[in-house]
């Protein structure tokens, strides 16, 4: 779907074998570069992108901006910073801004949309579905102009892939409905595209057709791509020359950037093997379906798994070799670039069946076998 000049990179599939050690499914932030992409990085034409641009950082933006469907783009050390870019240039302080609950704007990034971007954030339940809300209750929750000290709604942020809802995908038909309802309400529209890719990956459709009527967009590259840093936040020429001033306040400004950059556009390239970490995700939660813990159908590379005992589920699953993280008062675990099949198996089998009926630990992980029984726990703040 992706192409690029930069030096491409492959997936590790070749590894027959699982890791001796801990299989680590905590986050698809955790591989680390490849060699192709540490060689791009060395081989990077760069400048200093605060004085007069970075070239090999103006090409990662020109080329993501054209993949969204944008006239213009800013990359940004994180998608955190992406994100409350976009909020300080959308909402003036005071105004509030509806997303749906869960965002990772909402309860991941420290309250910076408040803190410093000076919006009060509305949550607005899941009424269409896990991570998703209908144009209705956009509508609902925009209201209608009132007295001059009546709170202003003015923006609405949308989350697609939903990370706390689990990797949920939201369809361009869906997308473009809410969208409506938002523009119906004059409210602008920012969307957190952390894992874009996976959505247009498990659709088969271009990233493009996920951000129509967006006026902003931040995508990023180090969540499942393999970039070592860097998110990139696209919008209209007047909002990316915003963007810039905004970043270097917030000290974003990056000198010679075409050494991250350049990891950036070999991340690019490997949009495509995203379906191999959906299908892994799939085997892993079937797997533990048949194993006897409760666990949904993942729709990307995110596995939630209720549990009745969260934090010693984690460390059952830790002391069996497995490294898991929590979301939303659940175990989260994570399929990414750097396992193979054979890491997901050994998984499987590490953390072995829900009442730790059969030894779940490797030979060379020492630990007690996971027994604790699934059923629901209490919602806990998401995060990346």
């Amino acid at each position: 779907m992706v192409e690029s000049d930069a030096v491409r990179t492959t997936s590790r599939v070749g590894r027959s074998t699982a890791h001796d050690g801990p299989i680590d499914l905590r986050s698809d932030t955790v591989t680390r570069p490849t060699k192709q992409m540490r060689g791009a990085m060395a081989a990077a034409e760069v400048g200093d992108d605060v004085l007069d641009r970075d070239p090999t950082m103006r090409e990662l933006e020109e080329r993501v901006a054209a993949l969204l469907g944008a006239a213009d783009a800013v990359w940004t050390p994180s998608g955190s910073m992406g994100n409350l870019i976009a909020l300080m240039h959308h909402l003036e302080r005071g105004d509030a801004f509806l997303a749906p609950a869960g965002a990772h704007v909402l309860d991941a990034e420290l309250g910076t949309a408040a803190w410093i971007a000076g919006g009060m954030p509305r949550p607005l339940e899941h009424d269409a579905g896990p991570g998703k809300v209908s144009p209705a209750a956009v509508r609902r929750a925009a209201g209608s102009a009132g007295p001059y000290y009546t709170l202003r709604t003015t923006l609405l942020c949308l989350e697609n892939t939903h990370n706390a809802a689990g990797g949920t995908v939201t369809a361009p038909d869906e997308h473009a409905a809410v969208v409506a309802a938002a523009r119906g309400a004059k409210l602008r529209v920012h969307l957190d595209g952390a894992r874009l890719w996976h959505a247009a990956v498990a659709l088969g459709v271009p990233p493009g057709a996920l951000t129509v009527g967006s006026d902003t967009v931040q995508v990023c590259l180090s969540k499942g791509l393999g970039a070592p840093v860097g998110s990139v936040v696209a919008g209209s020429a007047e909002f990316a020359q915003d963007a810039r001033r905004l970043r270097k306040m917030l000290g974003g400004g990056v000198r010679q950037g075409g050494v991250l950059a350049a990891a950036g556009l070999v991340a690019l390239d490997r949009v495509d093997r995203l379906t191999e970490d959906h299908e892994r995700a799939r085997t892993l939660a079937a797997g533990l379906r048949e194993r006897g813990w409760q666990v949904a159908v993942p729709e990307t590379n995110i596995v939630l798994v209720a549990v009745a005992d969260l934090e010693g589920t984690i460390r059952s699953f830790e002391a069996a070799g497995v490294r898991a993280s929590t979301m939303s008062g659940q175990v989260r675990l994570m399929t990414h670039a750097d396992l193979t099949d054979a890491d997901i198996t050994a998984a499987l089998d590490r953390i072995g069946p829900v009442d730790g009926s059969r030894p779940t630990a490797p030979a060379a992980t020492p630990g007690r076998g996971v027994r604790i029984r699934a059923g629901r726990a209490p919602v806990r703040p998401a995060g990346r």
